[in-house]
């Protein structure tokens, strides 16, 4: 240690809110360069090429090739792909001196592609997986968390190139099971989901993600095993009613009734009836800046009981940016009536339109035919009820973006579904034939016809797990790594001013090296006891020796960091039980 590039910190860095974050500086495994971005020093750089061992012996048990791939790469073919555009202010885009566009990948499926489109032209020379464990960057909005969602991060990502759609069925299974078999041996708890394709495209799509409290993504799962993202959850259609029959629509006075509160009040106090949120129907303008730049304003329809859920708007309208209406944009439309905005009037559709606002209208699927609500009335001060569903307004499309929640039921009919957050830790995708379309991969089949190649694209956050292991591995005094990944698998710590405990700690740590252990030597002569302790237990190598009082004797002590249990033995007994294990 008196040589390892390395300072301990004893105060939490400024700005660091979770554990891993806060630890892995202090430990000195990295350091901060800019928001969401790290420098990697030794400790962190062992215990990463760990967790890459790991995946490289799983991925090569799966039968996946290794390749490197630059970072900086051209614009052409992410522009025939539409990522160029669609990607947005995600990606870091750049132009070298002659004027050329480029863009540091934030993944590298168009890259995977050509290079097999340029090396192979037959079916017998499928199916092909290969992969590569590089950086990646994304402009995140707003990193945090330090490794957990940064700008810079390393990933595998592995493509597999199939003839046809039971190759890929077959490649997508061997690369789904080898993800099991990595998270099993990382010792990490992970939960299978259904998840939405975004950007990346294809068919079937599965996201593996570690329940955490720190985890930003939400996902829901049942009893009977039903388990997706809250953004690829889909809602349990009611069964629609009768129209005939039903009272028509009647328009009300509802002063001061702008939010579902106030009007569920006011129907309340003024109506015949019991009312609550549900039986409204809250009326939320979206702006939407299409890939273009044009602005289109949306209209979307939901149970008053419901809200809008950020992610699952975002994926509704991909690859669209998605905001609130602004005060400029009702100036612009002055149908709609802020605060009382329905999809009906009792004039009807604006000409040319379905709408009675003349912006486009969505609903979440709930509001089924038959089905009768209280909504505005597109007049100033007034709401309208009894409005129908099917008779009285309709949809221009059904859109999932309202709130998932706790009971909700399962698509599949597993029974009601809990709600808890996650950390994606690993994304496979059947992307199909989309990428292999936009960029001209075919090969000849057996018949000698030309057949483009059908692809799947497979991805594992290499730091976003080491952070993962971090926040599940610590206490109070600093790391706790499990020995799979230990930058160590002995720290071995000389303590007092007698040369014969240096002398002893330097004989152990190379008779353990000798043994085929890595060991790092705290052989710094000058420094206090409750010093090098308190290193040792920051750092978090979980097997200590201390080499101290009892050197002169051929004792020393045996410190376990994950069960916290001491014991003195002597030397040769050491040896023994450290490198047994």
């Amino acid at each position: 240690m008196s040589h390892l590039f390395l300072r301990t910190l004893r105060e939490d860095p400024a700005g660091a809110e979770v554990a891993s974050h806060k630890l892995l500086i202090r430990a000195g495994y990295i350091r901060p360069q800019a928001a969401g971005i790290f420098a990697w020093l030794p400790l962190g750089l062992r215990v990463k090429a760990k967790i890459e061992r790991v995946v490289r012996e799983e991925m090569a048990a799966a039968g996946a090739q290794e390749v490197h791939f630059p970072a900086l790469m051209p614009r052409e073919a992410y522009e025939a792909t539409g990522r160029w555009e669609e990607y947005g202010d995600l990606l870091f885009r750049l132009q070298d001196r002659k004027g050329g566009d480029y863009l540091l990948a934030p993944t590298h499926e168009e890259a995977f592609t050509l290079l097999v489109k340029d090396l192979y032209s037959s079916y017998k020379d499928l199916p092909l997986t290969i992969y590569q464990i590089q950086d990646k960057y994304r402009d995140e909005a707003r990193p945090r968390a330090g490794l957990l969602r940064g700008r810079e991060f390393t990933m595998k990502d592995a493509y597999s190139f199939d003839a046809n759609d039971a190759g890929l069925e077959a490649s997508y299974q061997a690369q789904r099971d080898a993800y099991e078999r990595i998270f099993q041996r990382l010792g990490l708890e992970y939960v299978i989901v259904q998840a939405d394709a975004g950007a990346m495209g294809g068919s079937r799509s599965e996201e593996f993600l570690h329940p955490t409290p720190v985890g930003e993504d939400s996902f829901v799962r049942s009893a009977g095993g039903y388990a997706a993202n809250v953004e690829a959850f889909t809602t349990v259609v009611p069964e629609a009613g009768p129209i005939d029959g039903l009272p028509e629509p009647v328009i009300f006075d509802s002063p001061d009734t702008p939010t579902i509160e106030t009007l569920v009040a006011h129907v309340n106090a003024n109506l015949e009836g019991e009312f609550t949120a549900a039986h409204t129907l809250k009326n939320v303008v979206l702006a939407l800046t299409h890939l273009d730049g044009t602005r289109e304003l949306v209209v979307v329809g939901l149970p008053g009981d419901r809200d809008v859920d950020d992610k699952r708007v975002e994926v509704a309208f991909a690859p669209a940016e998605v905001e609130p209406a602004t005060a400029e944009d009702f100036a612009k439309n002055p149908l709609l009536v802020k605060g009382y905005i329905g999809p009906w009037s009792p004039e009807g559709p604006v000409l040319g339109e379905e709408s009675a606002t003349g912006i486009r209208y969505v609903l979440d699927p709930r509001v089924v035919d038959g089905t009768s609500w209280i909504t505005g009335a597109n007049i100033d001060q007034k709401h309208v009820h009894s409005l129908v569903a099917g008779r009285d307004f309709t949809a221009d499309a059904f859109v999932e973006v309202a709130t998932v929640r706790e009971g909700d039921p399962a698509p599949d009919g597993s029974g009601p579904v809990s709600i808890a957050r996650g950390m994606e830790i690993g994304h496979v995708f059947q992307l199909g034939r989309k990428y292999a379309e936009a960029l001209g991969l075919k090969v000849l089949d057996e018949n000698g016809k030309l057949v483009t190649v059908t692809m799947g694209s497979y991805g594992i956050g290499v730091t976003r797990i080491l952070a993962i292991i971090a926040e599940l591995n610590n206490d109070e005094r600093g790391l706790i790594w499990p020995a799979s990944v230990a930058p160590f698998d002995v720290h071995v710590v000389a303590t007092g001013r007698d040369a014969a405990a240096f002398e002893l700690a330097e004989q152990l740590s190379s008779e353990l090296e000798a043994a085929g252990l890595e060991v790092v030597y705290d052989d710094r002569p000058k420094v206090s006891p409750g010093v090098k302790f308190g290193d040792a237990e920051l750092v978090g190598v979980p097997r200590i020796v201390i080499v101290g009082r009892g050197a002169a004797d051929g004792q020393v002590e045996l410190w376990d960091r994950r069960t916290g249990e001491r014991e003195t033995v002597a030397v040769a007994d050491a040896v023994a039980r450290l490198t047994a294990r």
